[in-house]
């Protein structure tokens, strides 16, 4: 497993200010040094991408000075029983790249398992869905014109360097992709300005206008984008807990006499302040927590046949985020993904301990949970079945 990118070398350098008050907020450089990015993307991993992946545009595309490259430039026809898709064509990509263009790969973390690890540590640390695109390009040319994106980015450089000007927020603050408005205007000036190089990490907030450039060198960079909960979610929270309001599933009084209507309309009011009182930010993100998704794996045999687990058997606990989790004396129950599961009270020293270590062995776990080894294996044989834990 990858180390902790995020958690452990970024608050490390920029200190634990970047959640409280810098994240999405603020530009946040920091150099975590070259060892750190070493392992999360090298260009014979790249290749080998390439190679074994059925990627095909726009999953995989080129852009040159601000515009997509046709796609038939660079890829043809698969085969005959595959004649609908588009296969890149290695020379035709490396005419392109060698004549200025980018290659954008996204969802790369799914990919790849050492930058699938960085990304879900960046979700634990965030609190949000995050996903991994690659941006590698050849020379001083560029693939985007000075842009903004709808979503926070951590960028990480993993090979040469690539030259960034940030400008700041433009004329429409904190805007959206579902937004009705995206023609404002980038900002004068630049408020941060420098040269990535492998292991410099750059967070740029939503909506921050920037322009990147190639420096004459090779870059290959990894941008980790995450949408933050904001005041419409909020909003749109409440709308789900309309339906359980009986006077707001009443006609409106479309008859009746502008009185009526009046008192109808501060009734709905009435109605709608109560709830939102009572669904406040708090109950929302614990809503979210509770149905962030888990990462897609598979834990074969164990899952099919209920073979017993070794104490040398490796175990992962699934679910990004750590639920909480609620006890009795009979039992101990959870909700991930927004299903909730029940187990015997018996589970609990050991669902807490692999929720807190995320990656040990069997022996280990009944080691650190105080619990006998057959009891950990019939806990994680349970656990495995409800896809909470995968087993190697």
């Amino acid at each position: 497993m990858t180390d902790r990118l995020f958690t452990e070398s970024l608050r490390a350098v920029v200190g634990d200010d970047l959640m409280r008050t810098r994240l999405s907020e603020d530009i946040v450089f920091a150099d975590l040094g070259e060892e750190a990015v070493r392992d999360l993307l090298t260009f014979g991993d790249l290749s080998e991408i390439l190679a074994t992946r059925a990627l095909e545009p726009p999953r995989a595309r080129l852009h040159r000075e601000g515009a997509p490259v046709p796609v038939a430039r660079y890829t043809e026809a698969g085969e005959a029983s595959r004649a609908s898709r588009d296969v890149i064509r290695p020379d035709a990509l490396y005419r392109e790249l060698r004549e200025g263009a980018s290659l954008v790969l996204d969802a790369v973390d799914r990919l790849h398992p050492p930058i699938r690890d960085a990304a879900d540590d960046l979700m634990r640390l965030v609190r949000e869905r995050a996903q991994a695109n690659l941006y590698l390009i050849w020379g001083d040319s560029h693939g985007f014109d000075t842009h903004w994106d709808d979503h926070d980015t951590f960028i990480v450089q993993v090979a040469g360097s690539k030259a960034w000007q940030v400008h700041g927020q433009g004329s429409r603050r904190h805007p959206m992709r579902v937004d009705s408005d995206h023609s404002h205007e980038p900002p004068e000036g630049v408020v941060w300005e420098g040269v990535l190089r492998p292991g410099h990490v750059l967070h740029v907030p939503r909506g921050w206008w920037h322009t990147v450039k190639g420096t004459g060198d090779v870059s290959m960079h990894l941008t980790f984008g995450f949408t933050r909960a904001t005041g419409v979610d909020w909003v749109r929270s409440l709308l789900d807990q309309l339906h359980e309001v009986e006077f707001l599933r009443r006609d409106l009084p479309r008859f009746a006499s502008s009185e009526e209507r009046a008192r109808h309309h501060e009734e709905l009011v009435r109605e709608l302040v109560g709830l939102a009182e009572r669904h406040d930010v708090d109950a929302l993100l614990a809503e979210r927590d509770s149905r962030f998704p888990r990462r897609q794996s598979f834990s074969l045999p164990w899952a099919v046949d209920g073979s017993e687990p070794t104490a040398e058997t490796r175990v992962e606990f699934v679910p990004l985020l750590t639920p909480p989790m609620e006890c009795d004396d009979e039992s101990v129950s959870l909700t991930v993904s927004g299903k909730r599961f029940r187990f015997p009270a018996v589970a609990e020293p050991v669902l807490a301990t692999i929720a807190n270590e995320r990656v040990t062995t069997v022996g280990k776990l009944a080691e650190l949970s105080g619990t006998d080894v057959a009891t950990t294996s019939r806990v994680v044989r349970a656990l495995v079945r409800h896809h909470l834990v995968t087993l190697r």
